[in-house]
């Protein structure tokens, strides 16, 4: 299996780095992997000899050439796996979510790039007209975030393959949000290096004991306050104990206050980041270590696995994943609203039970390390994830028939000869030759009673999928009176392999943007919507929303339009020329009609609207050029490319042509989209 691997590593100082260290050596005995992170060199130089460390941005165009058999995101509530989402978005694969709770990643995806609508068209999804107005206040500077109330994770969700999650808490979570797509559990992984508690203490230069520890970025939801506070009373009879709190303090947090106030600067440390091995080597100094949460992100702590795998005794929170753990190799305290209040009085039971039973905590810590070494070894988690990813690996295309087979040589070919049977036609063919297999490239494979649809059918690409992609049931529609129907018959060319051969199909007339469909509910496992879009005058949700009742859920939409965000039409507007690709009028013909012009040419972030208010994940969205770029069109875009990197802009997604592929999820969610209607 050939896998992209997306993750922050060492230096970026984040769990998921270190996550990511310890996984990779063991992924990559069963896998070839290469690891895509930021423009920054890996801390440690052993995960460069092991596999390849590549800058992120040279993925998509690899991705676009089949290179991977899969992709996997790991994901993580901090600003480091911004990268990680976006491309999330956009390309489909498998994402980790070691959180369920994804709010202050989206919030740094959008609001600190100052992309409020962003923000609030993904919040107002997930909690309706109040969290909408909620945010909106919060962008005047009214109120702060809820950062708590609402996950904000669903966007990143539905655009994805799969989920990788590491507690049933989470899988509970997200099945009772409806979510129907794979999810493997698969226990976070620790190993527990040898560490002789005595050398660990000495190096601490902490004197006396008993020592307790909480390990981690010190934030509120850890429940610090209640630690210090219940330290500070068990000190009174034991004044020889000793607490170290080992993390980055937030700023919004303050504990130094509070531990001067109780009188407890001689007896409590706060160590700050500190270094990996030095981390895990503080964990084993301590005799308990206090691991709590509440309110919970639905997140597993591989700070609190080290220090079960250490063999230490743990005090956690009776919550999320962390209630899942066996109850004979911990200890839970209630967690809540109503049990915050009693929390300091808790700890200071249990804290005081430990220090005066030793052998009570040694049988904890037993238990622990038993249970880790059982159920999260890293070779163990390395198996899981192979056998869950390989569902997803591509399947090799479905060999043409050996009758079939003696008939065609390429695509290419194919396309020019049954395009024969209109000048014009072959001339169209020839001219966007380089858009139409780019479309069938991304376009899902059929198979023995798959079927598709191709709206705006000129009977070009018709036969090829067929003939290549293999769909047993294939159908074309045209813009012409509703309830009429043609059977068509297209015959190629008299030369090459292909002569005198004949595909046929029936062709349905109707008006994509007014009428009924003429179709069954869920007929389709694929529809093609190629050039249609940018033609639409009134109403392109109607389009949107018919595609999706006449689509199977999981079924493919494909759609290509004129990208208005291109490199060229960015030269266009520069230059005071207009950026539309196809702006001009059209004279009509001698009998009074006239061909349909360009109503509208979309966005990439038109997509990220359109798409899932239809009931689509975008699987892939990429771009490409309608015909092979001329010398002078390569130096324009080089041009523009260069100014945007100088800005610091996107320079993904600026071909002329935008292609994407959604996934049917589930039903309409909005049919007048904000931000693509009015009134």
């Amino acid at each position: 299996m050939r896998l992209a691997y997306f993750s922050p590593l060492n230096p970026r100082r984040s769990g998921i780095s270190d996550y990511s260290e310890a996984l990779l050596p063991h992924l990559a005995r069963l896998a070839d992997i290469e690891v895509f992170v930021e423009d920054y060199r890996p801390e440690n130089h052993d995960i460069e000899k092991l596999l390849p460390v590549r800058h992120w941005r040279e993925f998509e165009a690899e991705h676009a050439a089949g290179r991977f058999d899969g992709v996997l995101y790991q994901m993580g509530n901090n600003p480091y796996h911004v990268y990680v989402r976006d491309l999330a978005l956009r390309i489909p694969g498998v994402i980790v979510l070691h959180e369920y709770n994804m709010h202050y990643l989206a919030a740094d995806a959008t609001v600190l790039r100052n992309d409020w609508d962003s923000y609030t068209r993904e919040l107002e999804r997930e909690g309706g007209p109040a969290a909408l107005e909620h945010a909106r206040r919060a962008q005047r500077g009214e109120v702060t975030l809820e950062f708590d109330r609402y996950a904000m994770n669903r966007s990143m969700i539905e655009a994805s393959q799969g989920l990788i999650v590491h507690s049933h808490y989470v899988e509970r979570q997200v099945r009772r949000e409806g979510h129907t797509l794979p999810i493997g559990v698969i226990p976070h992984g620790v190993e527990a290096p040898p560490v002789d508690p005595a050398i660990a203490r000495r190096r601490l230069e902490m004197d006396g004991e008993p020592l307790f520890g909480v390990f981690g970025f010190l934030k509120h939801y850890k429940r610090i306050t209640s630690v210090i506070q219940a330290f500070a009373r068990l000190a009174r009879y034991r004044p020889e104990a000793r607490l170290i709190l080992a993390g980055e303090e937030h700023p919004h947090y303050p504990l130094r206050a509070l531990i001067r106030d109780l009188g407890q600067a001689d007896r409590i440390r706060i160590l700050g980041h500190v270094p990996l091995d030095e981390f895990v080597e503080y964990m084993a100094a301590c005799d308990v270590c206090l691991n709590l949460r509440y309110p919970t992100a639905g997140e597993s702590s591989g700070s609190l696995l080290r220090e079960m795998a250490l063999g230490r005794a743990v005090i956690v929170s009776d919550i999320g994943a962390f209630s899942e753990l066996p109850d004979d190799a911990c200890i839970k305290i209630p967690a809540g609203p109503e049990a915050s209040l009693g929390e300091p009085e808790w700890l200071f039971e249990y804290m005081n039970t430990l220090v005066n039973r030793p052998d009570l905590a040694r049988a904890l810590g037993a238990k622990a390390a038993d249970y880790t070494a059982r159920e999260c070894s890293w070779e163990k988690a390395a198996s899981m994830y192979v056998e869950f990813l390989a569902k997803f690996a591509q399947p090799a295309a479905r060999p043409a028939p050996a009758a079939e087979i003696a008939h065609q040589e390429t695509m290419e070919e194919c396309i020019l000869a049954f395009s024969k049977h209109h000048p014009e036609g072959e001339n169209y063919a020839r001219t966007h030759m380089h858009r139409f297999l780019h479309t069938l490239d991304i376009t899902p494979k059929g198979g023995a009673g798959k079927s598709v649809l191709e709206m705006g059918c000129y009977m070009q690409m018709t036969p090829v999928l067929k003939l290549f992609l293999g769909y047993d049931d294939v159908r074309g529609c045209y813009f012409g009176p509703a309830g009429e129907t043609n059977f068509k018959t297209v015959r190629a060319g008299e030369s090459g392999k292909n002569a005198g051969r004949e595909f046929s199909c029936y062709v349905d007339l109707f008006d994509a943007e007014k009428d009924a469909y003429p179709y069954e509910d869920s007929r389709f496992d694929t529809v093609l919507c190629c050039e249609l879009l940018e033609h639409l005058y009134f109403d392109p949700m109607h389009l949107m929303s018919e595609a999706n009742r006449i689509l199977k859920v999981g079924g493919h939409l494909v759609l290509t339009t004129p990208n208005i965000t291109s490199l060229r039409a960015i030269h266009a507007a520069l230059h005071g020329h207009h950026p539309g690709l196809y702006t001009v009028y059209v004279k009509p013909a001698a009998d009074g009609s006239i061909d349909p012009r360009h109503n509208r040419e979309w966005s990439p972030a038109d997509m990220h609207v359109l798409f899932p208010a239809a009931g689509f994940a975008i699987e892939t969205m990429n771009t490409t050029w309608y015909t092979p770029l001329q010398p002078e069109d390569e130096r324009r875009n080089h041009e523009m490319d260069e100014l945007l990197r100088q800005r610091g802009l996107p320079r993904e997604l600026r071909g002329d042509c935008l292609c994407v592929v959604g996934r049917k999820t589930g039903p309409v969610r909005e049919r007048w989209p904000r931000g693509l209607y009015d009134g």
